[in-house]
């Protein structure tokens, strides 16, 4: 037998021993303290557990109760489980394009919100998020809790934006990095994409890593005009106002990639696809094995023994009773 807190158990039985010493070896201290009479009355009357053994048996509840909070355990060894789940790395598009406000209130935020969908559509397994635009960094390691994951997301706001052009390169290195020692390797991109020309090399190296890819645009085809850190609207050299557009290219590389895309909407319909498509593509794959320790817990015992001594001391402690007559005052005496 061990116990899981043997500290606490130190912390509590020396000063416990302590008191108890006290209140048993000093009962000449109360006779200096009360007066006779008051003692009289404090003391147990006749017919009740003698004093003495009720305070063993207070003292003794008190041990085994601080007995019961150190956490007596028989350790029968480690065991391993195995855990279901994926490894998920999730890539957030911070570029300038992303302030544009063809969908509501602006393309980051409503990629914000999608990704909180996946959160809630992948609550067992493991999402790590990096933000990427002229350069990749990581927001948030790989981890299961999801209510985590929700408020740092909601911290990458417009301050993060870069109006640099996005770098696809950039986003496939820090991701096979992040991903090396993870099987499967799952990538999902959210953005509005990116020319076919500068996704070449993003493919390629996904691919030589065995990255599979998913891929979430937003944006409209349409476009809407690119908006600086200010608010204002910018303008080509010509004078015209320059608009960006959803680039689908991005589509057809998840595709290749053994992984697949989809145009975000504003249902959950397209997140709760593409979770499938990931659970179907995966189902037998785990996460790991986690080493627990087993053990048989018997706190129980000296706790139940320790309430128990407890009630009986405590039903011991004599009942006020009523003095057998108190004297009756006289009557009728003479004036």
């Amino acid at each position: 037998m061990s116990f899981v807190y043997p500290y606490l158990f130190w912390i509590l039985i020396v000063p416990f021993a302590l008191f108890a010493a006290l209140i048993l070896t000093n009962k000449e201290r109360l006779s200096r303290i009360f007066d006779a009479k008051v003692l009289e009355r404090l003391s147990a009357t006749q017919g009740s557990v003698p004093l003495v053994v009720r305070h063993m048996l207070m003292f003794a509840a008190l041990f085994f109760m601080i007995v019961a909070m150190a956490r007596p355990v028989i350790d029968k060894g480690d065991r391993l489980v195995s855990v279901e789940g994926l490894h998920v790395l999730i890539g957030l598009d911070i570029s300038g394009s992303m302030r544009s406000q063809d969908q509501y209130p602006n393309r980051l935020e409503f990629a914000k919100k999608k990704i909180e969908s996946l959160f809630d559509a992948m609550p067992s397994d493991e999402i790590g998020v990096l933000a990427f635009a002229h350069s990749s960094f990581m927001v948030a390691p790989f981890t299961a809790d999801k209510k985590t994951l929700k408020e740092i997301i909601k911290g990458v706001d417009e301050n993060y934006i870069n109006m640099s052009s996005t770098d696809f390169e950039s986003l496939a290195t820090l991701s096979v990095q992040l991903l090396e020692h993870k099987s499967p390797k799952i990538l999902i991109v959210f953005t509005d994409g990116g020319d076919k020309e500068a996704l070449g090399e993003f493919a390629e190296i996904l691919k030589l890593n065995d990255v599979d890819l998913y891929a979430v645009l937003v944006g409209t085809a349409k476009g809407a005009p690119v908006i600086d850190e200010k608010g204002k609207m910018l303008t080509q050299q010509d004078g015209s106002i320059a608009i960006t557009q959803r680039n689908d290219a991005l589509l057809e590389v998840a595709k290749n990639s053994e992984g697949m895309g989809a145009v975000a909407s504003n249902s959950k319909e397209d997140i709760e696809k593409l979770v499938t498509a990931i659970r179907s593509k995966y189902k037998n794959q785990q996460q790991g094995e986690v080493k627990i320790k087993e053990r048989l817990e018997l706190f129980y015992y000296p706790l139940g023994l320790g309430l128990l001594l407890l009630l009986i001391a405590l039903s011991s402690i004599p009942r006020k009773t009523a003095d057998s007559k108190s004297p009756a005052t006289s009557s009728g005496g003479k004036k």
